[in-house]
């Protein structure tokens, strides 16, 4: 069997640069999804939080059984989930059709990363974390990708106005249909590797065992935190900034930009600083970048963005890396529960949000307003600049709430550090 390496990571970024797609074109059309089908930011926020669910569903039932069926199986699996889902969406008219096409989605997503991740980590068993950056740069770049797609076709079918037809909304989640063809072809003729734990002969009884250990779940509960320190924020700047900036969806490729960025050059940084060093200072820039956005206004709101992409760059590919170097025996069920849990966190606290974003809303609009009217009030009318006000006024303070995440994380990789560092002199003074 020949297994291309080259050709098989190539692919791999491809179904993941879909997943981010999914991401921010999602990011892009959230607000215009509950302009069109009158939905009130809970209900935003219960779809937004759906491809969250879907995501930890596929990934850990996928990390389980990616062993048995083999990572060839689960790919094509997600070529499927993915292409449904997608012709959902652009076909969806309601709730309920936006809810089930995101879960599809979600599915799809999960099941991407319950596959790549150990086939990422055994093709390249000496260098994991630097091309687990390389790999999950492509999630920000999708992003990227995806908010310039919806913003270039706004202007471009839309005459860039407040108000745009939906159509040009349907042909921007088409727009995910191309590359999704593409990595289901390359993956169905290519040949696949085992996984790492099954080629270093690593029983499933102390694969168990080393999930239980306490630095993996120091780990699991550290990654609710840096995902959604990461992913909410992302996911919410379209709706957070919408009256900071006229093109609040650029924040987010700010933000996205500096993340690819950093991702690409992450070879000498977590060569030099180790997977934790680079946890620890990304914890306090993102703290400090979401600090800057709630105080900053205007167009010191994009530097504020590239503060945070700085901080999050490295959050998730490092979680992952720091599990496949450091605890390798809890294998693709070890790297996957990490994902699974972070996506899962995000699910809960976008529900959560959601309904204290809602209430905010209310306290801040006039007492007893319906938020729907308000919200598909006329541009420039009365009720649509009341709304305005109530959103620039809502929208720091479900980020002051968020920011209390990555502050604890800087106390809690701060001790991973420590505790690092006094292991690798424990081994070394036994070596001796």
């Amino acid at each position: 069997m020949q297994i291309n390496r080259t050709q098989l990571f190539r692919a791999s970024c491809l179904s993941l640069l879909v997943t981010s797609l999914s991401f921010g074109i999602r990011a892009g059309i959230l607000n215009d999804q509950g302009v069109r089908f009158h939905l009130n930011g809970s209900e935003l926020g219960t779809i937004a939080a759906t491809a969250f669910w879907g995501f930890p569903l596929a990934v850990i039932i996928g990390g389980f059984i990616v062993d048995i069926i083999g990572m060839k199986k689960l790919l094509v699996g997600a070529f499927i989930f993915h292409l449904i889902g997608i012709i959902l969406t652009i076909f969806a008219n309601g709730y309920w059709t936006l809810f089930i096409s995101t879960l599809l989605i979600g599915i799809a997503n999960g099941t991407v990363e319950a596959a790549c991740n150990p086939l990422v980590a055994s093709l390249f068993t000496d260098n994991k974390t630097t091309k687990l950056n390389h790999f999950h740069l492509w999630f920000p770049a999708g992003i990227v990708i995806g908010t310039l797609v919806v913003f270039g076709l706004d202007a471009l079918l839309a005459g860039g106005g407040a108000s745009k037809p939906y159509w040009v909304s349907q042909v921007e989640i088409a727009v995910m249909l191309i590359p999704t063809l593409l990595y289901g072809y390359l993956f169905s003729k290519l040949d696949f590797p085992v996984t790492e734990r099954v080629a270093a002969g690593v029983s499933t009884s102390d694969m168990y065992k080393a999930l239980i250990s306490p630095l993996f779940l120091f780990m699991i509960i550290c990654m609710f935190a840096t995902a959604i320190t990461e992913l909410f924020t992302n996911q919410w700047i379209g709706i957070l900034f919408k009256t900071v900036t006229d093109n609040a969806i650029l924040i987010l490729t700010f933000v996205a930009s500096v993340q690819v960025l950093g991702r690409a050059f992450a070879s000498p940084i977590v060569h030099k600083l180790a997977p934790q060093g680079v946890l620890l200072i990304s914890a306090i820039l993102s703290a400090l970048g979401i600090y800057l956005m709630i105080h900053l206004h205007g167009e010191a709101i994009y530097f504020a963005a590239v503060i945070f992409g700085l901080g999050v760059a490295f959050f998730w590919p490092c979680m992952i890396g720091f599990v496949a170097e450091n605890l390798p025996r809890t294998g693709a069920v070890g790297l996957n529960l990490m994902g699974g849990a972070g996506m899962f966190g995000v699910s809960l606290y976008m529900i959560f949000m959601g309904g204290y974003y809602d209430k905010l809303m209310a306290k801040n609009l006039p007492a007893g307003a319906s938020l729907d009217a308000y919200r598909s009030a006329a541009p420039g009318s009365a009720m649509a600049k009341t709304f305005d006000a109530a959103m620039s006024a809502s929208g720091p303070e479900v980020l002051n709430t968020t920011l209390v995440l990555p502050i604890a994380l800087v106390v809690a990789f701060a001790g991973l550090v420590i505790y690092m560092r006094g292991r690798k002199k424990a081994s070394i003074q036994i070596a001796d």
